[in-house]
């Protein structure tokens, strides 16, 4: 008995021929789609990530920050300073920001090009009248200051009342000055002078301070912010006697020294009390 194989092997070569077409179609259809979905995907933009820059403004002796200065980013974003000097603006990598006061722009400053994006401090070179401006903050404490006497005249200028003699203008002997005699028996009224006129040289005193042993100086020489930098300056105070004798030059040195000794934990300098504290 004989067989034919001929037909059977033709057809297993058409189907084997048709499977690799169809295999080859397939494939080529796969790369096509992955070629596109990687040119689509280099066609979209990266994805840039986005940070803070972090910083205070001031003027050119580095002494007196700058309040309402314009913070601009190329992104469109943009900020004003607070009267601290302070501002924080959110950029990305690919950002430049500068600075606007008085319709004046600085520079633009690369974001990939500062060293220290939580303290990009910088100094705005203003010209005189300007400069009058930036010293508002020292000025205005001292205007407020002097209209505070002015409207508390009365209260500082009062002195506990004492025998005081009087000289009448027509030959008559010396006596004594009869109002001061009164006054010298008003002892609640008096007692209540006194408290208040305490109170307002402290509170006077204590503005000082806080004029001198401000926020935007401390951050400069110690770079605390936010609870650090409350902590800091609530343990570290110093006593108005010292802020009033103390030159500039020697202030930002107990400063900087009172910032050491933080860092290690250290307590503040010890300072004599005035005479009459305990």
């Amino acid at each position: 008995m004989t067989f034919c194989f001929v037909p059977t092997l033709k057809n297993n070569l058409h189907f084997l021929s048709l499977l690799a077409d169809n295999t080859t179609s397939y494939l080529r259809r796969f790369i096509e789609i992955s070629i596109l979905t990687l040119i689509l995907m280099a066609a979209l933009p990266a994805a840039s990530q986005s940070y803070k820059i972090r910083g205070t403004v001031f003027d050119s002796s580095r002494r007196y920050p700058i309040e309402l200065v314009t913070v601009l980013s190329t992104s469109g974003k943009g900020t004003i300073t607070n009267e601290e000097g302070y501002y924080e603006i959110e950029v990305t990598e690919k950002d430049s920001i500068w600075f606007s006061y008085l319709n004046k722009p600085t520079m633009k400053f690369p974001v990939t090009k500062i060293n220290n994006p939580f303290s990009f401090d910088i100094s705005l070179q203003v010209n005189i009248p300007v400069l009058k401006e930036v010293k508002v903050r020292q000025r205005n404490y001292r205007q407020d200051s002097l209209q505070n006497r002015q409207d508390y005249a009365k209260i500082f200028d009062y002195q506990k009342p004492h025998l005081k003699t009087v000289t009448p203008q027509y030959g008559a002997g010396a006596g004594f000055d009869l109002d001061e005699i009164i006054n010298m028996f008003r002892f609640r009224h008096n007692k209540s002078t006194l408290a208040f006129q305490k109170r307002l040289i402290a509170e006077e005193q204590e503005k000082y301070v806080d004029h001198r042993f401000n926020k935007a100086l401390v951050r400069r020489l110690t770079s605390l912010t936010g609870n650090e930098l409350d902590s800091f300056m609530l343990v570290y105070k110093p006593p108005y006697e010292f802020v009033l004798l103390t030159s500039d030059y020697d202030f930002q040195e107990y400063i900087k020294e009172a910032y050491r000794r933080y860092l290690v934990g250290l307590p503040p300098i010890p300072f004599l009390k005035p005479e009459g504290e305990q």
